[in-house]
Formats: structure tokens, sequence, C-alpha cells
């Protein structure tokens, strides 16, 4: 019998082609278009950047990728057993370090909810796992300084320990009470994790040829991922030094007061691409007159309350839990903003 069966259409060229890049071209054609002149200088201003952070982006990607391989959530598994008070120090801290997207802990932490890990060790890990990973410290330390770099790893893990000791002194309160939605299954591209308690990880992966395809594939990932993210963040840079009066930026996110740093927080969320495309634009804003405060406030705020990492724990947990997270983390964007800016 004749396979009558057409083939469904298939996707056009532009749809293959990355949001990120798209945009990219988009802007570059529009500087070309509208201001020639200039077309050329940002051009220059974002591959020199690039250039500049290749090598940190090259060591970052080659560590996350023998974590990767290693197999490390067996390690970050550990951080959610033992006592209540230990246990959320170290799931804030391993949080802070963990190389987890926004993606990928939607799974990981469906596993370790459902085998049964404290609301309160899990808060403190979402807390603080979407603001710091280690190829985002290189960048940040790379690109702000080591001392930015720093503090924001303390701060997210201040942050992860406040929300999750407010969440074990309040865990028998309504807020907190069966906080699973009923049906928690992860719906994400990075598929299911296995139990997080379970196994050994193995540093020298490259004995094992699958762990081997994860080292080369998670590499090629990442790097793709930061040079794509990367290069819109210092295209848009670039476009900022030109093209926003200094003065504007200063009027609105700098100065002293608390002001500038509530704006931070408050922009945080919808203005926040990308926690490595965040840091070159709070380069070129700080350069502009932007405010130390706003700026910590800003990829604080933003890193937590963005769409994918609030989406991570709006796929499991119910609306009032949620609620709380976001408050956790505006509340902690915003004493870390001030904290830093009397610190500066």
């Amino acid at each position: 019998m004749t396979d009558t069966t057409l083939p469904g259409p298939r996707p056009s060229a532009l749809r293959r082609i990355d949001r990120v890049v798209i945009a990219i071209m988009v802007l570059l054609a529009g500087v070309a278009l509208a201001d020639p002149a200039r077309f050329v200088p940002t051009l220059e201003f974002a591959a020199r950047a690039l250039v500049l952070t290749a090598p940190i982006i090259l060591f970052a990607t080659l560590a996350l990728a023998w974590v990767k391989a290693a197999g490390v959530e067996t390690l970050v598994g550990r951080a959610f057993q033992g006592p209540a008070m230990p246990m959320i120090v170290l799931a804030a801290l391993v949080g802070g370090l963990s190389p987890f997207c926004s993606c990928q802990v939607i799974p990981f932490i469906a596993a370790l909810l459902a085998v049964g890990a404290p609301l309160a060790a899990v808060m403190a890990f979402w807390l603080s796992s979407p603001l710091m990973d280690p190829a985002m410290f290189l960048v940040t330390a790379g690109v702000l300084g080591l001392d930015f770099a720093i503090a924001k790893t303390l701060f997210a893990v201040l942050i992860g320990i406040g929300g999750g000791l407010t969440v074990h002194l309040l865990a028998r309160s309504s807020v907190f009470a069966n906080p699973l939605k009923s049906d928690m299954a992860p719906r994400t591209c990075c598929g299911k994790v296995k139990n997080p308690f379970h196994g050994q990880p193995n540093w020298t992966f490259w004995r094992e040829p699958p762990r081997r395809a994860v080292f080369t594939a998670t590499t090629r990932e990442n790097v793709l991922f930061l040079g794509k993210w990367l290069t819109l963040a210092y295209v848009i840079e670039a476009l900022m030094v030109q093209y926003v009066p200094a003065g504007l930026i200063a009027g609105v996110l700098g100065g002293e007061g608390f002001q500038p740093i509530l704006l931070g927080a408050v922009l945080g969320a919808p203005a926040y691409l990308n926690g490595y495309a965040a840091v070159p634009l709070m380069d070129a804003l700080l350069g502009q007159g932007m405010a130390p405060g706003a700026a910590m406030s800003f990829v604080l705020a933003g890193g937590m309350s963005s769409i994918p990492a609030a989406i991570a724990v709006w796929a499991l947990v119910q609306p009032r839990v949620f609620a709380a997270y976001i408050g956790f983390a505006m509340i902690g964007a915003l004493a870390s903003g001030v904290v830093w800016q009397l610190w500066i």
C-alpha cells in the first residue's frame, strides 16, 4: 500500500535561528541603517570585550563540564540530609556554588521534594541557586571585579539562609502547610533527575565514554550559551555607552539613599535578561553613574525573580509559597543593596 502521508511543514530558516542571535542581528542592522558611522565602533567594542572575556569563558565552561561529567548531583543532594539548621546553611552554600541553571534546577528540586527533603532546605537552595555558579562567578569577577563577585556570592548564601530559616520557623503555619501542587511533575527540556541522595561522583570521568560524551556536550552547549548571551550584552552595552546620556542613568539610578536601590530591585525582574548578560550591562550602567547598591539589588532581585527562576518555583509549589519566595527575594535584594552601598 502506498504511503500517502504528507510530511509536516518544515520550519523556516528564520525560525531555526536562535532568538538571541536574531536580536544581535536586528540591533546591528538597526545601527547600520540608522547610524552607519557608529556601526564599526559598535562592532569593535563588542569584539574587544568578547576577546578580553574569552579566557574566562573557556575556563568557566571547562570547569562546569568537568563538574557535570563527574556527576556532582549526588554531592549536592547530601546537603539536604541531616539536622535542620546545618542542612539549611549547607543547602544555601551549595546553591550558591552549584552549576544548575534555572531549567535544570526544576527536575532536581522535584526529585528532592519527592524523596522527602524539607521545604526549608529546598527554599534556601532555591533562593541562592540562580544567583551564582562557578562560571558566573568568574565572569562577574572578570568584568565587575573580584570584590563584587565575592559580595554577590555572600549575599546569595545569606539570602538563602534567611529564607530557609524563616520557612523552618513558620513550617507549621498555613503559608507553608502542604506546599506542593497536586501535580508537581516537572515539564522541562532537561528531563528527570535520578534520586539525588544515591550514587557517587566519578571525578576521573574520562575513563568512562558516557561521561566523556557529557563533558564534550556540556562544553559545547555552554560555550555557545555564554558566547551568544555575552555578545548580545556587549552589543547592548556599546549602544548604551554611545546613545544613553550618562546624566540620565545617574539621575534615575545614581546618588545616595534608598531610592536607587529600591528602583534597582524593582527593575531587576522585568529587565533581567540573563545572569551572564546582566554583568556587562551593569558594568556599563555603573560607568554612567548607577549607584553600586542599585547594581547589587538589580542583579540579586533579577536573578531570583526573573521568569526562568520564578517558573522553577511556580511549577512545583502552591501560589502562597511562591509569593513567599518572591518576598524573600525582594527583601534580600534590598538589604544586600543597602549593605553594599554602605560598604562602598
